[in-house]
């Protein structure tokens, strides 16, 4: 049976990665991006696999709502893949709170609403995976980059 993935930030970078790789074994692949257009590719190279799912992960209040149209579609998530982010550049005596509010919602609050709310399902089917992304940025930084 193939698997269904939510993967966020797929439009781009290691989410696009991710999608082409689970496309490639015949997976069905939703991909949570902000810009649906950004699929438009993919999903009229792979009608039947790929769909676009308007959702920006920092409105923590869509995650159940999400979760819970991609189960009734599919009947199922077998893989969520948390790896939408952006990066912010500057010092950060000069972020302003509202600015690190912003990337925490990305990075922090985000993936942690959409794992509440695809953890019961998979925890019902006795089955799935949650994969969480981080970049280096999470480890070290470099200059300009806080």
């Amino acid at each position: 049976m193939n698997k269904v993935w939510l993967i966020t930030g797929a439009s781009s970078g290691f989410g696009r990665a991710v999608a082409d790789a689970a496309l490639a074994e015949g997976d069905v692949v939703v991909g949570a991006v902000r810009r649906p257009e950004g699929l438009d590719d993919l999903v009229a190279a792979h009608p039947d696999q790929v769909e676009a799912l308007r959702l920006d992960v920092g409105d923590t209040g869509a995650a159940e709502a999400a979760v819970r149209d991609v189960i009734a579609r599919h009947g199922r998530i077998d893989v969520l893949v948390n790896n939408a982010g952006r990066t912010h550049v500057g010092a950060f005596e000069e972020t302003t709170e509202q600015e690190l509010r912003e990337l925490f919602e990305v990075h922090v609050f985000g993936p942690a609403a959409l794992t509440r709310a695809v953890l019961p399902h998979m925890r019902e089917r006795r089955s799935g995976a949650i994969v969480q992304m981080s970049s280096m940025g999470g480890q070290m930084s470099f200059a300009g980059f806080s």
